[in-house]
């Protein structure tokens, strides 16, 4: 099996008003926020284009359930199906389908306190 997870892809949380969040961080430490948040881009390593994304959901958002947290985090991952297999055989909670998008798969999984666990195969060059 290659690497599981290979970075960070993303930090979301529950915010009251998430375009005055967005506003927020725009002004006072510099994002630079659109309709969905704020996209870091980096290279890895190898000098590929990567990015992770940071934004905030409407505190009633159900997105992160079962979890309960207002909070949660999403992490790079190369070959997201094989892990996905891996995960389940080894016991971990497989949230959902997995789901393919023009930019990435998705996967989730809870973790060992209850934590959703967003999984992305990323294809970075869809944002480019």
């Amino acid at each position: 099996m290659k690497k599981r997870v290979t970075g960070i892809g993303g930090l979301f949380f529950k915010s009251t008003d998430p375009d005055a969040s967005k506003d927020w961080y725009k002004k006072y430490l510099g994002f630079d926020t659109d309709a969905y948040g704020s996209t870091f881009w980096w290279k890895d390593k190898e000098g590929n284009d990567c990015s992770t994304q940071w934004s905030p959901f409407p505190k009633d958002t159900n997105y992160y359930e079962p979890s309960k947290k207002d909070f949660m985090f999403n992490y790079r991952v190369e070959n997201l199906e094989e892990l996905l297999m891996v995960l389940k055989e080894e016991g971990v909670t497989i949230v959902g389908d997995m789901e393919t998008h023009e930019y990435g798969k998705f996967g989730w999984i809870l973790d060992n306190d209850g934590n959703k666990i967003e999984l992305w195969e990323p294809i970075d060059q869809a944002f480019l």
